[in-house]
């Protein structure tokens, strides 16, 4: 398959293309010189996680992922939450690369293996070391139960890793009939027609196409060949994350990482599966406009927001907790009692007079379990 652009279809293109990059330009400007802008990039990795997964038809609260980030769950995390959590962390992980780490061979290795969290190569089974319970530890400390399914985890993907090395006894082979495999809708056991390996390959033999382009036309390239190729089954999240980290690689937005979940979630679902190829590739770029957009009025609203907080602490004594806080409330799209106390080290009765003090909405409405942010 081809993903060339020639002169007809360029032209085709290049009015969503030039408002896409006007729109863009103008945002990492703002962004880069506004003294919200940290802030920002902080909320912007949230609605993006809860944006890729509304593209992939799943509805995930943000509220929801604030506060299972925050280890503060209310309820048990449900899968799609923890998908959406798995999204957050491979944002921050790119954010705190190199700006072509995430597409390069480790990069890619990394996200593609440890969903964002690892920080390189993983370990082989015969040379990993096996942690033991030799110290006694307690069983019933606050992780026992994520440490428990990590275990089970292991162990599920070491018996895989076994039947497809011949290790497996043929006894415990032949149990994994067809009514077995029926348990995995995504059809990954046996599945050899599915190369990821050889997907991933293809899809970044593109990349030298993405880079003689301008950034952004560039950007949507690779996006269309992923949803093409569709390279990773499980992660298939991944592709624009990827976008917005070559947008980042070629400079065009160096103040954040873009968030183009948020705009892609805004154009209609039959532009963005049509069949025609240039129908598909205007409805990426609209999405890089529509999220740029939202983006320059999410700076506005934030600005007007530290600035009416600035008229609470001004003239405060220079200890004053106020400042920080509000930097913190501006770096979540939503805060609770307990999450201010954990991170200014202070007492819940303590966040709630500084709550108070510095006047920002409550979003809850309720008694118990009160939350705050900018709306």
């Amino acid at each position: 398959m081809r993903y060339d652009i020639d002169g007809i279809m360029l032209q085709t293109l290049l009015p969503a293309l030039a408002a896409a990059e006007d729109a863009v330009a103008r945002l990492d400007e703002r962004v880069l010189r506004s003294p919200v802008g940290q802030g920002f990039a902080e909320r912007s990795h949230f609605f993006d996680a809860a944006s890729a997964l509304w593209v992939a038809g799943e509805l995930v609260h943000v509220e929801d992922l604030v506060l299972h980030d925050a280890h503060m769950d209310s309820r048990a995390p449900t899968h799609e939450l923890t998908i959406a959590h798995s999204v957050l962390r491979a944002r921050r992980r790119i954010w705190t690369g190199e700006p072509s780490w995430a597409l390069g061979v480790s990069g890619l290795a990394t996200l593609t293996v440890t969903g964002g969290e690892g920080e390189g190569k993983v370990p082989d089974a015969k040379t990993a070391p096996v942690e033991t319970d030799e110290e006694g530890e307690d069983e019933s400390g606050p992780l026992a139960a994520e440490m428990a399914e990590i275990d089970a985890l292991l162990a599920r993907s070491q018996k895989l890793l076994d039947i497809h090395t011949g290790k497996t006894p043929p006894s415990e082979t032949a149990a994994l009939t067809p009514a077995r495999r029926n348990e995995d809708p995504l059809g990954l056991l046996g599945d050899d027609e599915w190369d990821e390996e050889q997907r991933l390959a293809e899809w970044r033999s593109v990349q030298p196409l993405a880079d003689s382009l301008p950034p952004v036309l560039g950007a949507i390239i690779l996006f269309e060949a992923w949803e093409r190729i569709e390279p990773l089954r499980r992660q298939h999240w991944l592709g624009g994350l990827l976008v917005a980290s070559h947008l980042r690689a070629r400079g065009k937005v160096a103040s954040h990482l873009f968030s183009f979940y948020g705009g892609l979630k805004l154009v209609r679902h039959e532009r963005r599966r049509a069949r025609d190829r240039v129908t598909r590739l205007q409805a990426f770029l609209e999405a890089m406009h529509l999220g740029a957009v939202a983006g320059l009025k999410e700076i506005d609203r934030l600005t007007l927001a530290r600035t009416q907080m600035e008229l609470r602490f001004r003239g405060r004594r220079s200890n004053s907790s106020l400042p920080e806080l509000a930097d913190f409330v501006l770096s979540r799209p939503m805060v609770s009692a307990a999450m201010i106390a954990r991170h200014l080290r202070i007492t819940p009765r303590g966040a709630l007079n500084l709550v108070n003090e510095i006047g920002i909405r409550e979003i809850t409405g309720r008694g118990r379990y009160r939350a705050w942010g900018i709306i």
